[in-house]
């Protein structure tokens, strides 16, 4: 799997985690949906993206995006 998918699919598990805590435990887990929004629109801005860096040092091998 690709730098860029990898991020995508971790975005993807924050966003429906967050939506299952919300839904489960308490509604201020909404924030951790609205962070991983954020950080995903400020990536496609600028590119810079913590998640690709952490996967990247965990030997993920590149893709076109990061």
């Amino acid at each position: 799997m690709s730098l860029d998918r990898s991020v995508l699919a971790f975005a993807g598990i924050m966003v429906l985690l967050s939506v299952v805590l919300t839904a489960l435990v308490s509604p201020l887990f909404v924030w951790l949906t609205v962070f991983v929004g954020l950080n995903m629109l400020q990536s496609a801005f600028t590119g810079f993206c913590p998640a690709a860096m952490v996967f990247r040092k965990l030997g993920v091998k590149p893709g076109c995006a990061f």
